[in-house]
């Protein structure tokens, strides 16, 4: 066992020290390192053999399994520091010979066994957005955005990166007028939903799978007194019928599914306005396609996939909708997490009390695996703007700019740069 453990581990450590300590007690280093240089270090130790040999043949999975069962522990470092070193050894090219073989397999099952029909979409949604609500407001800012905050300049708050990324992408809507009909699918909590209707006067129909969300947003669109222009549905979106002017999707395209792309933007277009305007914001691989980390699906989120946009584009150009814009969000998601991270280590007696310890071992995983893979590996967040017609949207991205910089002033500003050629009257 430990000669094949070592053989692996050379091939894998390409930077830095890494070091093991085995179920008999000894303690091997590996990698180019030496306690004398200034390289990254980091180790685990593990509790007996069936662990260290899954971990030869299955790591992926059996990483992340021993970590919350108690079975690995970090050895000299802390879960932050042995994630970030071993995705930058990823990154560095190391390799796990068991690796490449899981990816394939996993692409023939996902090929055979991946429809997201909708009773599994409603079993997926459930098994991560159904939790115990008060676990989400321990660790997401007050209004519970659940994904990737905008840092323009680094130093945000939390609360300031969510805010100005939903001014971002209400700029790419080109709200331009008051009383817009707008679908927000996968509306989470409604935090979307509220700032369009009360910053930009838009009329909004959200649609979630997750029962919780759905009772928390009605909730929250009552006490803001937009009943009147929010209703919450919990609907699949392939069940929606009717026409909107704009579509806004944030972090719910993860969950559709690689062999629904074609129904989902098949949907956006029988749903949009001929003059409509869509944007789909999601996580993306800048590496090429893939396959969910098994730890993650299995305990995380069921049926997630992070696409790259080769495997998205694919789908548009298909549905004969018009990519009229696209954006890469590179290290916002990975600042987003940190904040995430942090508030939730400071609250984690308060979550250990709703759940248990071993629930905290395994988000406390979810969260730090994320927040590395978006600094080390190739995941992304992608913003994709389309539309039915090349008329839909100005000829320039100055209309996005301005109306962000005065985003009470949204429709004022979008009106007054879209060119001429492309207004109402001369359409």
């Amino acid at each position: 066992m430990q000669p094949l453990l070592h053989a692996v581990l050379t091939r894998l450590i390409k930077v830095g020290r890494f070091t093991v300590r085995f179920p008999n007690g000894r303690t091997e280093s590996y990698g180019p390192g030496t306690a004398q240089t200034a390289t990254p270090a980091a180790g685990v130790a593990l509790a007996d053999w069936a662990t260290a040999r899954r971990m030869l043949t299955n790591p992926a999975l059996e990483f992340g399994e021993a970590y919350v069962d108690g079975r690995l522990q970090p050895l000299d470092c802390t879960l932050p520091q042995l994630m970030d070193f071993l995705f930058a050894n990823l990154s560095a090219g190391g390799r796990h010979p068991a690796l490449g073989i899981r990816r394939a397999l996993a692409r023939v099952h996902r090929a055979l066994f991946g429809a997201n029909h909708m009773p599994r979409a409603r079993r997926n949604a459930a098994h991560h957005y159904d939790l115990n609500g008060r676990l989400y407001s321990l660790f997401l800012d007050r209004d519970r955005q659940y994904s990737c905050g905008y840092f323009a300049n680094g130093d945000e708050t939390l609360e300031e990166a969510q805010a100005a990324k939903k001014r971002h992408i209400a700029a790419k809507l080109v709200l331009d007028r008051p009383d817009l009909e707008v679908l927000d699918i996968g509306c989470g909590w409604g935090g979307m939903a509220i700032t369009l209707a009360q910053e930009y006067g838009a009329r909004v129909t959200g649609i979630t799978l997750s029962v919780e969300q759905h009772a928390e947003a009605e909730a929250r669109v009552a006490a803001a007194g937009l009943s009147n222009r929010i209703t919450i549905k919990l609907q699949d979106y392939r069940d929606l019928a009717g026409h909107f002017d704009r579509i806004v999707s944030v972090g719910m395209f993860e969950h559709v599914g690689l062999t629904h792309y074609g129904e989902f933007f098949a949907t956006v277009r029988r749903l949009l306005t001929p003059d409509g305007v869509a944007l789909i914001h999601a996580i993306g691989r800048a590496d090429g396609p893939s396959v969910t980390n098994p730890w993650l699906e299995r305990n995380i989120f069921p049926g997630g996939y992070s696409p790259a946009l080769s495997e998205v584009f694919a789908a548009v150009e298909k549905s004969r909708l018009i990519a009229t814009d696209v954006e890469i969000l590179r290290l916002h998601y990975a600042e987003t997490l940190r904040h995430w991270r942090r508030r939730f280590a400071a609250n984690r007696d308060t979550i250990a009390s709703l759940y248990d310890e071993r629930f905290c071992r395994m988000f406390d995983l979810y969260l730090t695996g994320a927040e590395m893979t978006f600094r080390r590996l190739g995941h992304m967040v992608w913003q994709l703007q389309i539309a039915r017609g090349h008329e839909a949207v100005p000829l320039t991205r100055d209309y996005m700019l301005n109306a962000e910089l005065a985003p009470s002033n949204a429709a004022r500003s979008a009106r007054t740069t879209v060119p001429p050629t492309l207004s109402r009257d001369t359409r």
